[in-house]
C-alpha cells in the first residue's frame, strides 16, 4: 500500500483504517482514491466502505484474505479493448463473479501549470483511450500503475512540463488545475467492470432477472476444435455475446477462451450447451453468474 505517491497516502490510510472496521462492508479496486475504478465502486455501491490496493491483483488479495467483502474490477473498453492480465487474474483469484456495471469513462488532462507538456502519465487503457488526444498535440504518453495515482505522481513532482490523464476527481483530491475536459477520443468511452467475492451467488437470487454466465475453456488441439465448441450454443439456442482467448503457457498448443452467454445453469438450455462443451473440450471452468447490467444487443 506504501507505493502510492504521498499526497494519495493520507487518502488511502484513511479510507483503509475505516475498511478494517467493517471489511465484509469494504469494496476493494485498484487504483489510488479518485481513479475510475474508486467511482465505479461507489457508483455501484454507494454505502460500501472503498479500500484502494495498489494494484488488480492486490484488490483481489484483500477479498481473499477478508479485507474486503468484494472487488471492483474493469475487465473491458468499448474504446481500447480487454484490460491487460485481467483474463489470467480472474481465473487464478478462485473468486467468483456475483454482478457486473457499466460507467461512462471521462479523463481530463490535468497538471500543475499550463504547459507545454512532454509527457502525461496515466493507466495504458487511459492513454490509448486519448492516443489521439496526446498524438495530435505531441505529448508522449507514459504508463502509470493507474489514473488517479498518476494525478498524484504528477503534484508529487512538483514539474510543471508534466501532466497526467484522469478522472476530474483526481485534480480535486491532489491540487491540481484541469488543463482539458473529455480528451478520451470517443465520446461513448464505456469501461465494463465485474464484481468478485469469495462466494458464488445463489442462483435463487437471479429468479427473475436475465442472467449472464462468465466462463473459460480449453480448446482441443484439433482441426475443428472452436466451431465444435461453438456449436454447442447454437444448437441449443444459447447467445453468446463475448468470445476471446489467449494462451496458456508458453506451448502456444493450449488455447483458453473468455466467454460470456445469457442464461444460467438450471436452465436446460445453458446446462445442455455446458456439457457439451465440457465433453467437446480440455475443461470448462465457470467463473460466476450474475444479473445482466445492460441488455446486449
Amino acid at each position: 500500500m506504501r507505493q502510492f505517491a504521498k499526497p494519495a497516502l493520507a487518502l488511502v490510510d484513511s479510507m483503509r483504517a475505516a475498511a478494517a472496521i467493517k471489511p465484509l462492508q469494504a469494496i476493494a479496486f485498484g487504483g489510488a482514491p479518485g481513479s475510475n475504478s474508486h467511482q465505479a465502486a461507489m457508483q455501484f455501491a454507494p454505502d460500501a466502505l472503498p479500500l484502494p490496493c495498489f494494484s488488480f491483483e492486490d484488490a483481489l488479495e484483500a477479498v481473499d484474505s477478508g479485507a474486503a467483502g468484494c472487488a471492483m474490477i474493469p475487465i473491458e473498453n468499448s474504446q481500447h479493448g480487454r484490460v491487460a492480465d485481467i483474463h489470467f487474474l480472474l481465473p487464478e483469484s478462485g473468486l467468483a463473479i456475483v454482478a457486473e456495471h457499466f460507467m461512462r469513462i471521462t479523463h481530463c488532462l490535468m497538471a500543475l501549470g499550463d504547459g507545454p507538456f512532454e509527457a502525461a502519465y496515466s493507466h495504458p487503457q487511459a492513454l490509448g483511450q486519448s492516443h489521439r488526444f496526446l498524438s495530435e498535440r505531441g505529448i508522449v504518453g507514459l504508463s502509470h500503475a493507474d489514473t488517479a495515482g498518476a494525478a498524484a505522481f504528477v503534484a508529487e513532482s512538483g514539474k510543471t512540463n508534466i501532466a497526467a490523464i484522469a478522472p476530474a476527481l483526481a485534480a480535486n483530491l491532489y491540487g491540481l488545475e484541469i488543463v482539458e475536459r473529455e480528451v478520451e477520443d470517443a465520446h461513448d468511452n464505456t469501461t465494463r467492470f465485474v464484481v468478485l467475492a469469495k462466494d458464488a451467488l445463489d442462483l435463487v437470487e437471479l429468479a427473475g432477472a436475465q442472467a449472464m454466465t462468465t466462463f473459460i475453456f480449453e480448446v482441443k488441439n484439433i482441426p475443428a476444435a472452436l466451431y465444435k465448441a461453438l456449436g454447442c450454443f447454437a444448437t441449443n439456442g444459447v447467445n453468446m455475446t463475448k468470445l476471446e482467448s489467449y494462451q496458456k503457457g508458453a506451448s502456444f498448443a493450449a488455447t483458453q477462451f473468455f466467454a460470456d452467454i445469457e442464461g444460467a445453469p438450471g436452465e436446460p438450455r445453458v446446462d445442455a450447451a455446458l456439457d457439451e462443451l465440457a465433453f467437446q473440450t480440455n475443461g470448462v471452468r465457470l467463473l460466476g453468474t450474475y444479473a445482466q447490467a445492460r441488455k446486449r444487443g
